[in-house]
């Protein structure tokens, strides 16, 4: 009997298909729905991009001001969930408290305790709108209890990036701000079967609620091979400190074998397309708040990598200095690419429950051959 192919890490299979995403070999350019990430960063509210995700198509002005407006009004933070917040230790890393949050928005919804209403389209729009409404309040209140800051209130004045910022920091910041952090959102916004949109469908494919897939991607989103790359790539700037310091400490992480975060995509092979745009936004900030030594570090690692490994950047390389200059503490930033993909996990989740097989794969088995117990 021949041995079967191992796919390590399902690397290079194909299990489903999808209409949320690709990406575009021939312009190596990330589509949402068909139209270019780029463009849509150029163009597009983040409320606009989360529409598009979840109905194939962007939305009429009158369908974006009653979108907008039901999700201004699920803005404001539960009590019950600023009390399981509360109780985690403020020292505890921010994913585990949005995971523990967002598993707790499940437990208050009454309404997954109705006869089929997992499978409910409608419903399952309003719990997607309520975590894309919710989750900016949670990662904000985490933020500012980290700092021992009191929470701010949300305001319904506000669009959906001005009022992420206001209820992090007490104050709208400049308009260039507030566009950068617009722009990494909607680049964050979506990516096919990435590790946590997969942990979401597989969780999906148990017919199994929409809070429980956006927990279980919560947690895989953790990790510093995923989610968690955007916080590594300030602790390296931070351990690098200057420019000129960058080709030392780069040679001596190879030497040690370190992988290098920021670095790398198992889909691009030509360079992460998302990058371009978020780095001119890294630049516009860097030159407003006067930082061009962090460019020139940003620079002098990328062309570092370059030189050594011709590994170029992804989306995780802007986006965390960019964070940084934002004011968002480093372990935040992992949250913020949560508050983002959300509407593509919700996305996907709507499509897994659309036309649904359980995942369940195979594997080889190289343990011991049959044995018995000699007693």
């Amino acid at each position: 009997m021949t041995d079967p192919e191992i796919h390590k890490g399902l690397a290079g299979v194909v299990v489903d298909t999808t209409t949320i995403s690709s990406v575009n070999p021939q312009t190596n350019s990330l589509l949402y729905r068909g139209y270019p990430v780029q463009e849509l960063a150029a163009h597009c509210s983040f409320e606009e991009v989360a529409y598009l995700l979840w109905h194939g198509e962007l939305p009429t002005p009158e369908q974006l001001v009653a979108f907008e407006s039901l999700e201004r009004s699920l803005r404001r933070l539960d009590d019950r969930t600023r009390r399981a917040l509360d109780d985690i230790p403020a020292s505890a890393h921010p994913m585990d408290a949005l995971r523990t949050a967002v598993s707790q928005l499940g437990g208050l919804d009454a309404t997954l305790q109705q006869p089929d209403s997992i499978l409910d389209p409608e419903l399952n729009e309003g719990r997607a709108l309520y975590l894309f409404a919710q989750l900016p309040a949670i990662v904000a209140y985490i933020q500012r209890r980290r700092r021992g800051l009191d929470p701010v209130e949300p305001r319904d004045d506000l669009d959906y990036s001005r009022n992420f910022l206001w209820m992090t920091f007490g104050e709208v910041p400049d308009d260039v701000v507030v566009d950068a952090f617009r722009v990494s959102l909607v680049l964050y916004a979506e990516h096919s079967f990435n590790a946590s949109t997969f942990t979401a469908r597989v969780i999906a494919s148990t017919l199994s609620d929409v809070y429980s897939a956006v927990t279980g991607a919560i947690g895989a989103l953790k990790g510093p091979l995923h989610g968690g790359a955007n916080e590594a790539v300030m602790h390296a700037f931070e351990e690098i400190r200057t420019a000129d310091r960058a080709e030392e400490w780069l040679d001596a992480a190879l030497a040690e074998k370190r992988k290098i975060m920021g670095f790398g995509h198992r889909v691009y092979k030509n360079g992460d397309s998302r990058v371009p745009t978020m780095h001119a936004s890294l630049v516009v900030l860097a030159d407003h708040y006067d930082r061009r030594d962090l460019l020139d570090l940003y620079d002098a690692l990328e062309n570092a990598m370059g030189e050594r490994k011709n590994i170029k950047p992804n989306l995780d390389y802007p986006s965390g200095p960019a964070y940084n200059l934002m004011g968002f503490d480093t372990e935040t930033f992992t949250p913020l690419f949560a508050a983002a993909r959300v509407t593509g996990w919700t996305a996907h989740v709507f499509e897994q429950y659309a036309a649904n097989s359980l995942i369940r794969p195979l594997s080889q088995y190289t343990g011991p051959a049959e044995r018995h117990l000699e007693r």
